[in-house]
C-alpha cells in the first residue's frame, strides 16, 4: 500500500488548525487557556470536551476520547489514519502525492478504484430509474411508498430500481465507457455458462426487476447491493445480494452504518436489526442509530465496526420463536466482543418495520425503551420457560446460559449474571459456580476462546488469584486507580490519599487479573514513575533547564538509552531519543499524530489535564509549584523518584531471596547488598525531600 511521505504528513499536521477542524462539528467557547464544548461523541449537559490550541490536542473528560487533529477526524468521521490525512489535506488545499507504488500495487489500486467507480455508476443509474422511469415509478417507487417510505429517506439511502431487462445496466454502462470486466468483478453482471461450466460468451444483468438497496462502506462509497424482487414467484429468492468482491466483504459491512455512525456516537447505543426495511423505517421514524446485519450471521468484523462507535448494542428481535433461537448464537458473539448487549422482543408476527408502521414513531420509541432488557436475563427467562417441566432440558438450558455468561469479558458482570441465573432457575448459586468452573476449564472452552475467569469456592465469591483461605466471605478488592489518579496521588497527595481513594472504592466480589497477566504487568509504582518522566519529556522537550540544555537532553542524558521497562513507554522513549538525535525536539503536537493508535493515545493522555490553576490563587499570593516555570526541579524530582523505585525493587528481590535456604556465603553477600541498597534508598529519600522542599 502506497504511503504519504512523512514530510507531507508533517506539513498537513502543522497546517491544520485543531480549533478550525473541531469547530466544524461543535461550537467551542474559550475558558482559560483551552476551549470547551459539549462532546460530539456522547450526550452530556455540561461541556467536558476540551481543546488545547497550543498543543493541538483534544480530550473529553467524560467519555475519554482524546488525540490530535488527525485522531479527531478519525473519531468523528470513522475513517482510517490515511483517510483522515486526506480529509485535512482537502480542507487546507494541500495536494497529496503518495510515494510511488510498485507496478503490482498500482495495478491492485487501479482494480479497486475501477470497481468503486462502476458501483457508483450503477447506484446512480438505479436511483435515476426509480425516480424518472415509468417502470421504476410505478413498480419500485410505488412499492417503497406502500411501505411508508418518503422521498427524503429514499434519497438519503440512495435507493433505486433495476429494470426488468436482461441487459439494461450492461448496455448503459458500456455506452458510458465503462469496461465490462469491472461490471463482472463487482457481480453487477453475470457470465452465462453451459452444463460443463464453460463460458458461453453471454453476459446479463444480475439484478432485474428489483428494488435496489446500495450498501455503503464506512466512508460512504458503494461496495455492493441488496435487491428485493416484487414478483410473486416461489422459485425466485426474495432478496438477492452482490457476491464477494475486492471491494465488498459482507462480513465487514453493516447496512446503514454510514448514515447511522454519528447518531450511534451521540446516543451511545446501536440498534441492531435484520433487514434493510427495518433500518429504513426506524431511521425515518427518528431512530437514526440503527444498522442491519442484512440477514447474515453476525461476524467479528461487524462487531468491531459497532464497537468503534459504541460499547452498547440493543438487538431488536422479530416476534418469531425460530428466528430468535437462530439469533441467540450471534448475540453470544456480541458479548464475547465486549459489548453491553440488551434485547427488545416484538409481539409475535411483528418485526421492527411492521411494528413501527402499526403503532407510529412515538409509541415505537416508548416500546423499545420500556421493553429493553439485558441479554443474559432475556435468554435465561426464555430457555427456563421452555424447559420448566423437563429436568433434562432444564440442565441443558442452564449449561447453554453458562456458555453465554462465559463469553462476557467483564468479571463483575459475570458474577451478577450468575446470581440472576441462580434466581431464575431456582438453583443454588454455588452449584452454578461449580458448573461454570468446569465449563471454562474444559477443552471445548479452551478451543472456543473467551476471557472468562474461574470463580472461587465460596458462594458468589470470585477467585482472586491467591490460595484459598478459611474466611467465610471473600476479601474486598479495591478498584485499581487509573494511571492519572496514581500519578496525581504520588506527586501531590501522598500515599495516604491514594489509600483513601482505594478504600472508598472497594468492591467485594471484584475479580483480580489472572496470574499470567500479573506476571506480565509492570509493578504499579514503577509504571507511575516512568510515566511521569515520559510526561515531562513530551510536554517540555524544548524548554531549558539550564542555559542551552533542554529538558529532553537533560532527561535523556540523566537516564540513558533504555531506562523504562513498561513496553509502550520504552518505545515512546526511543522515539523521543531518535527525534533528539536527528536535531528535533520531540514535541507532543507532532508525536500525537503517529500512525499507531496506542502511541497517539499515550501522548494525548500525557499532554492533557482536566483542571487549570485559577489566576485568583496568584493574586492571593498563594504559591503553587509550577513545573512550567521550574522544569529542572520537576525533572530532578521525577528522576529521583524513578531511581528510588528501582532501588526499592532490588531491596524486595533481595529480601525474597532470603526466604529460601541459602549457603552462608550467599546469605552474607545478600545481607551486604541489602545494607548497601538501604543506604542508597535513604540517600535518595534525603535528596528527594530536599528537591521537593526547595523554595522558589
Amino acid at each position: 500500500m502506497a504511503r504519504i511521505p512523512k514530510e507531507l504528513v508533517d506539513h498537513i499536521i502543522q497546517t491544520a488548525d485543531i480549533v478550525e477542524v473541531v469547530g466544524d462539528f461543535v461550537q467551542l467557547k474559550r475558558k482559560g487557556q483551552n476551549l470547551w464544548a459539549p462532546c460530539p461523541f456522547h450526550n452530556e449537559k455540561s461541556p467536558s470536551f476540551s481543546v488545547n490550541p497550543a498543543k493541538s490536542l483534544y480530550k473529553c473528560f467524560g467519555c475519554g476520547k482524546a488525540g490530535g487533529v488527525v485522531q479527531f477526524v478519525m473519531d468523528v468521521e470513522g475513517t482510517s489514519y490515511v483517510e483522515a490525512l486526506k480529509y485535512l489535506a482537502k480542507k487546507y488545499a494541500i495536494e497529496i502525492q503518495e510515494e510511488e507504488k510498485t507496478p503490482q500495487q498500482q495495478l491492485e489500486q487501479n482494480e479497486r478504484d475501477s470497481q468503486f467507480i462502476v458501483s457508483d455508476f450503477a447506484k446512480s443509474h438505479y436511483h435515476r430509474l426509480l425516480l424518472n422511469s415509468e417502470e421504476g415509478m410505478s413498480i419500485g417507487y410505488g412499492y417503497l411508498k406502500e411501505r411508508g417510505l418518503n422521498l427524503s429517506t429514499i434519497q438519503t439511502f440512495e435507493l433505486g430500481y433495476s429494470l426488468d431487462s436482461w441487459d439494461d445496466l450492461m448496455k448503459t454502462a458500456e455506452t458510458a465507457g465503462y469496461q465490462k470486466k469491472y461490471l463482472e468483478k463487482t457481480g453487477l453482471i453475470v457470465t452465462k455458462t453451459d452444463d460443463q461450466g464453460h463460458d458461453t460468451g453471454r453476459r446479463y444483468d444480475r439484478f432485474r426487476g428489483r428494488v435496489m438497496f446500495p450498501i455503503h462502506n464506512i466512508s460512504g462509497r458503494v461496495v455492493g447491493f441488496g435487491a428485493r424482487t416484487l414478483k410473486r414467484d416461489d422459485k425466485m429468492a426474495k432478496y438477492l445480494n452482490s457476491p464477494e468482491s475486492d471491494i465488498y466483504h459482507k462480513s465487514d459491512v453493516l447496512y446503514g452504518l454510514f448514515q447511522a455512525r454519528q447518531a450511534i456516537r451521540t446516543q451511545e447505543v446501536c440498534y441492531l436489526v435484520e433487514g434493510y426495511l427495518d433500518v429504513l423505517s426506524l431511521y425515518q421514524g427518528g431512530i437514526k442509530n440503527v444498522v442491519a446485519s442484512s440477514g447474515t450471521s453476525l461476524t467479528e468484523g461487524q462487531i468491531r465496526l459497532i464497537k468503534r462507535y459504541s460499547d452498547n448494542v440493543t438487538v431488536l428481535y422479530d416476534g418469531d420463536a425460530a428466528g430468535i433461537k437462530a439469533s441467540l448464537r450471534g448475540t453470544d458473539l456480541l458479548l464475547e466482543g465486549g459489548l453491553n448487549v440488551r434485547v427488545v422482543l416484538f409481539p409475535d408476527g411483528d418485526d421492527p418495520d411492521s411494528y413501527i408502521r402499526k403503532v407510529g414513531d412515538q409509541r415505537f420509541t416508548e416500546y423499545i425503551e420500556t421493553k429493553s432488557q439485558d441479554f443474559i436475563s432475556f435468554k435465561t427467562t426464555l430457555v427456563a420457560r421452555e424447559a420448566s417441566n423437563d429436568p433434562v432440558k432444564k440442565a441443558e438450558a442452564i449449561r447453554d446460559v453458562l456458555h453465554s455468561i462465559a463469553k462476557v469479558p467483564d468479571a463483575i458482570k459475570r458474577q451478577v449474571f450468575l446470581q440472576q441465573t441462580s434466581g431464575t432457575f431456582g438453583i443454588d448459586e454455588q452449584v452454578l459456580i461449580t458448573e461454570y468452573n468446569k465449563l471454562v476449564k474444559s477443552p471445548a472452552k479452551a478451543a472456543g476462546g473467551g476471557n472468562a475467569g474461574n470463580y472461587g469456592s465460596g458462594a458468589g465469591s470470585a477467585n482472586t488469584g491467591f490460595p484459598p483461605s478459611n474466611r467465610s466471605t471473600p476479601p474486598a478488592v479495591a478498584r485499581p486507580l487509573s494511571d492519572e489518579e496514581e500519578a496525581e496521588m504520588l506527586m501531590y497527595g501522598g500515599a495516604e490519599a491514594a489509600a483513601e481513594i482505594q478504600a472508598g472504592n472497594a468492591f467485594s466480589g471484584a475479580v483480580a487479573k489472572s496470574n499470567a497477566e500479573e506476571e506480565e504487568e509492570t509493578p504499579d509504582m514503577l509504571k507511575v514513575c516512568e510515566r511521569e518522566v515520559l510526561r515531562l519529556l513530551v510536554l517540555y522537550a524544548g524548554r531549558e533547564v539550564d542555559p542551552e540544555i533542554s529538558v529532553a537532553a537533560y532527561l535523556i542524558g540523566q537516564l540513558g538509552e533504555n531506562p523504562l521497562q513498561t513496553p509502550l513507554y520504552a518505545e515512546m522513549w526511543e522515539i523521543c531519543r531518535q527525534e533528539l538525535l536527528a536535531g528535533r525536539f520531540p514535541e507532543a503536537r507532532l508525536l500525537a499524530q503517529n500512525e499507531r493508535a496506542d502511541i497517539r493515545n499515550l501522548i494525548t493522555d500525557l499532554a492533557t489535564e482536566r483542571y487549570e490553576i485559577s489566576p485568583n490563587w496568584r493574586t492571593k499570593e498563594i504559591y503553587v509549584f509550577n513545573e512550567v516555570d521550574l522544569p529542572k526541579l520537576a525533572c530532578d524530582n521525577a528522576v529521583l523518584r524513578l531511581n528510588k523505585v528501582h532501588v526499592q525493587r532490588e531491596l524486595d528481590q533481595c529480601l525474597e531471596r532470603l526466604r529460601h535456604p541459602l549457603e552462608d556465603a550467599e546469605m552474607f553477600e545478600i545481607l551486604g547488598d541489602i545494607k548497601r541498597l538501604k543506604e542508597l534508598d535513604n540517600e535518595l529519600g534525603a535528596l528527594l525531600g530536599t528537591v521537593v522542599g526547595r523554595s522558589a
